[in-house]
């Protein structure tokens, strides 16, 4: 990889990263780190990485990356004190993106990382399961069941708007 594949890299996936990375993590801070580690991390290792699989390398490394950092974090109390108050669906809510993002919260971490990298991130099935180390079958599983939860949780579309 050159250094121009490289500032072109910068330029066409940092948005994407970031946004993946911060619907997981939810702390903007931590999402810069975890994108500035991605690109760190793929710049010392520039000469091993071909031009055209920078993407999945970066989303790789940021999802690696991102999982290590939670896991990190679930051992401190940190994360008990900042834990998301419950929230009903029942209530009328007036913005459909509101209630998505309430329910991807509720999802377990694996579901909900598979799921973000194929609807929001546009990526196959065999491409998260190389991006995650799951089988194919695994990805497509962990999507089916993110996607019935979501379907279960929002309910009718009364309930929504």
């Amino acid at each position: 990889m050159t250094i121009n594949e490289y500032n072109q890299a910068v330029n066409l996936y940092s948005d994407r990263l970031f946004r993946f990375v911060l619907k997981s993590i939810k702390n903007q801070y931590t999402a810069e780190d975890i994108v500035q580690d991605s690109y760190e991390k793929l710049w010392k290792s520039h000469q091993n990485v071909d031009g055209q699989k920078v993407k999945p390398y970066l989303f790789t490394t940021a999802y690696h990356t991102m999982v290590d950092r939670i896991r990190k974090e679930k051992r401190s109390v940190w994360t008990e004190e900042n834990a998301l108050p419950e929230e009903s669906h029942e209530n009328h809510y007036n913005d459909l993106g509101e209630v998505l993002n309430i329910a991807l919260n509720k999802l377990p971490e694996i579901q909900r990382m598979v799921l973000l990298l194929r609807d929001y991130e546009g990526y196959s099935y065999s491409e998260i399961g190389e991006l995650t180390r799951l089988n194919e079958s695994q990805v497509k599983v962990y999507i089916y069941r993110a996607r019935v939860f979501l379907k279960n949780y929002i309910g009718k579309m009364e309930t929504v708007i």
